[in-house]
């Protein structure tokens, strides 16, 4: 293959990422868009195999195979819940990839050290941080922040260690060296991670995301590698774009949620004070059913809870059931709901929810004050009305959806337990709310049946 043709098939790869990226920003395109981003994927990767240093590809042809039957397997039999951790997962293998080709060119005799260093530094990190983002969202490890004394110093002496190591390589390429940065980076990686945990989860995943984009960068750099450059940018681009997107819907800055400890904050006086009224009402799914089919509108919330019991599916067949009663429902999605960006969406498209029926927060918020009924499935933070009115709760200024405003409001939960932030939700006790303690699925199901007879 010539360099014209090469570079030729470069462009069109990466053009065909870029609209891939452009297909993914809405749900009515994405199917399009995961279709372009194969197609360009492909077509780097034969025109990377036929170029004319590559002269035995059974061993990579057999990688490929490998990749191929892991990437299959887990698409199909790894279940939606599952998906922040499989991304986490996905997110550790860039950066592992990263250390081996940075390595694999340093031991090739490649002189590019400042260039592999960033590379690997950058794919370490993205690498370690990823293990423990899954094994968090696995329940293999405490979700909540893990935080212990001299943390943030540490981190420090370590970040200050990587640089001393890496421009001492980068200075005479002493191999030793580049052993030494490749754990310093690994352990950082852990180390950045610990910290963060509950509702800052999914702004860690798309941070890891970039993370692994700019790795790409680095080791494009050092192998003189267009493609690798420019699809790295857009990965790494898109990906810290998306992470400003939700710190700022969270109203947090990036440099908050990367120090960690959400949700560890207490109050002025060291501990959550308790809510004086302790009695929640609580209700039955017959007598959820007979207040939402007789309202005129009915806004779903939809949190992790759906997701752990798979309610997603079953809460369709409840709208439908209200649809065809002559009642507008509508689903209000907060941007942190769930534990990866668009968790929540992607749920409900699985069960071929209408995407003209899914609201974000900043379309829907000003509707709960003219609903008859908010059904809040398995959502707890994301509702929390402490977030606008205790300057000393941990998830202050957080926008959460105003479900307080509705005439009725349906909890649907297992007990009164905290969200992730650790805080007592007050809505549990308002005189608007009723309690429909269980399994989030097992109670809509219940709704349903009532809502048929």
């Amino acid at each position: 293959m010539t360099n014209t043709v090469l570079s030729c098939s470069y462009l069109i790869a990466s053009a065909l990422c870029i609209l891939a990226i452009r297909g993914l920003a809405s749900p009515r395109t994405a199917r399009s868009g995961n279709i372009l981003g194969m197609v360009g994927m492909s077509v780097a990767v034969i025109a990377t195999l036929s170029l004319p240093a590559i002269t035995d590809i059974r061993w990579i042809l057999a990688a490929v195979a490998a990749g191929a039957l892991i990437g299959i397997f887990s698409a199909t039999k790894v279940k939606m819940t599952a998906l922040p951790q499989m991304i986490a997962a996905f997110n550790g293998l860039g950066g592992l990839a990263a250390i081996f080709i940075s390595a694999s060119e340093i031991s090739a005799g490649s002189e590019a050290y400042a260039e592999a260093s960033i590379g690997m530094l950058i794919g370490a990190v993205a690498f370690s941080g990823s293990l423990i983002a899954f094994a968090k969202l696995q329940g293999l490890m405490p979700s909540g922040a893990v935080v212990f004394s001299g943390q943030q110093g540490i981190n420090l002496i370590f970040a200050l260690g990587i640089i001393g190591t890496a421009a001492a390589y980068i200075a005479n390429g002493n191999i030793a060296l580049f052993e030494i940065l490749v754990s310093l980076s690994i352990i950082l990686g852990i180390l950045l991670i610990l910290p963060i945990g509950g509702a800052d989860m999914p702004v860690v995943i798309s941070v890891l995301n970039a993370y692994s984009g700019w790795a790409a960068v680095g080791i494009g750099f050092s192998l003189n590698n267009v493609l690798l450059i420019i699809v790295g940018a857009i990965v790494g681009a898109s990906g810290a774009i998306l992470s400003y997107i939700m710190t700022k819907a969270m109203n947090r800055s990036l440099v908050s949620v990367m120090l960690g400890g959400f949700g560890l904050e207490q109050n002025k006086d060291g501990e959550q004070k308790p809510d004086d009224r302790k009695t929640a009402k609580s209700g039955n799914p017959q007598d959820a059913a007979f207040i939402m089919e007789n309202a005129n509108k009915v806004i779903i919330v939809p949190g992790y809870g759906m997701a752990v019991a798979q309610a997603q599916h079953v809460l369709k067949e409840m709208a439908d059931a209200l649809h065809q009663k002559g009642v507008e429902v509508k689903y209000a999605i907060h941007p942190v709901a769930g534990r990866m960006p668009g968790h929540m969406n992607v749920l409900l498209a699985e069960a071929n929810v209408p995407y003209e029926d899914v609201y974000e927060l900043e379309e829907i918020n000003r509707e709960f004050a003219s609903a008859d009924v908010a059904y809040v499935i398995g959502a707890n933070d994301i509702t929390n009305p402490l977030a606008k009115t205790d300057p000393h709760s941990p998830i202050f200024g957080m926008p959460v959806l105003e479900v307080e405003k509705a005439r009725t409001v349906f909890f649907v939960k297992r007990s009164l337990g905290t969200g992730y932030s650790g805080v007592e939700n007050p809505l549990f006790f308002a005189d608007n709310t009723i309690m429909l303690y269980g399994d989030a699925k097992k109670v809509t199901e219940e709704i349903v049946s009532a809502l048929e007879k």
